[in-house]
């Protein structure tokens, strides 16, 4: 059987212009399959278009945690969270809230699970540096995940910080951010490669960083007058939260 390859996204925040060279580059692999792990929207200034684009390319968009709360902003919420919510179409809106909370797939003989948080909740977060209990909980069954055989690799973002970690045959990975990295200014995506099915067979996971623009999408954020301007510009520039910028 013909190897494939799938690529994995997650957390492009409104940031249209790192999703497109993003885009480009899963496009220049001969990739055509792309799985989304969600938070389209929020953050950044485009949360709309990016849900357009990735409802036109992805064959498959999970739901993340803006994507979960922000259709549900009540008009006297934090002023912020309302421009980010009325960026959206009410169409749009419904759209993410009905968005699938995990998928999973077989390649090479290998369960994978995917989803954009937790097993938990898509509220529900696990870092990078996490405990075995942590990691154990993350290859669970649960209401979220649905009955079935635990997985052999789990992935996920929320985050925004790629890795990979393996321990007693199995891997967790993160597939980082596209829109708003917090590992370092670079967005990430990743590429599982294998044989559909069952069957036992060569199977790959990579990571990919792939550079942009960053000052086209800061020139329309800017002109969009976006809330939370400043931090989101040095998260964007630095590859560091906000809340740990003056640690």
């Amino acid at each position: 059987m013909a190897t494939e390859q799938i690529a994995v996204i997650s957390d492009v925040h409104g940031n249209l212009t790192a999703l497109e060279a993003v885009l480009a580059d899963i496009g220049s692999r001969g990739i055509t399959r792309i799985v989304n792990l969600g938070d389209d929207v929020g953050k950044g200034p485009r949360g709309g278009a990016v849900v357009d684009r990735t409802e036109q390319v992805c064959e498959v968009n999970v739901r993340g945690n803006w994507d979960d709360f922000l259709p549900a902003i009540a008009d006297d919420g934090a002023p912020e969270m309302v421009w980010w919510r009325d960026e959206l179409r009410p169409d749009q809106r419904e759209t993410i809230r009905r968005r699938p909370l995990c998928h999973d797939l077989l390649v090479s003989g290998r369960r994978i699970r995917l989803f954009h948080a937790s097993a938990t909740s898509v509220h529900h977060r696990v870092h990078f540096h996490h405990t075995p209990e942590e990691f154990a909980g993350m290859f669970a069954a649960t209401e979220l995940t649905g009955p079935g055989p635990e997985p052999h690799l789990v992935g996920y973002g929320d985050v925004h910080d790629a890795y990979v970690e393996t321990h007693r045959g199995r891997t967790l990975f993160n597939v980082g951010s596209v829109g708003n990295p917090l590992d370092e200014p670079t967005p990430s995506y990743a590429i599982l490669s294998g044989t559909a099915g069952a069957t036992p067979a060569p199977f790959g996971l990579q990571l990919v960083r792939v550079p942009y623009d960053v000052d086209t999408e800061l020139a329309v954020a800017r002109a969009l007058d976006m809330p939370q301007y400043e931090p989101w510009e040095r998260e964007l520039r630095t590859g560091v939260y906000r809340a740990l910028q003056d640690a």
